[in-house]
């Protein structure tokens, strides 16, 4: 059975950075592509950033171009979400979407909190 596990989170002031990562695992599949998305309390899971694996074709979302980048898809079906000069509203939990044969597998997320 597939399993998608976050991890990275933590509590940091606003500017400073952290990597999350997103590990894959019970599949003989490679990950295809991969997405990370947010949900903060009360609020709508929104899109932050994705990677076709096949092409390397990046998107993001508007409120974080320029400060969070989303790497490649290694072999062993990890990838990584970069943020840099966090802020307060980047509070949330991150949630990874890793497409296996056609579907995405989620996994429970990791919790960022950015505060003073």
């Amino acid at each position: 059975q597939v399993q998608v596990v976050e991890s990275g989170g933590g509590l940091v002031q606003p500017g400073e950075s952290l990597r999350l990562s997103c590990a894959a695992s019970g599949s003989t599949l490679r990950v295809s592509n991969m997405a990370w998305y947010r949900q903060a309390p009360g609020n709508r899971r929104e899109f932050v950033a994705a990677i076709v694996g096949s092409t390397g074709a990046l998107s993001y979302a508007d409120s974080v171009k320029g400060r969070f980048t989303i790497s490649s898809i290694a072999a062993n079906n990890t990838g990584y979400l970069t943020m840099n000069n966090l802020k307060p509203e980047d509070t949330a939990v991150y949630l990874c979407a890793a497409e296996l044969d056609y579907r995405n597998c989620w996994g429970q997320g990791t919790q960022v909190t950015v505060s003073s």
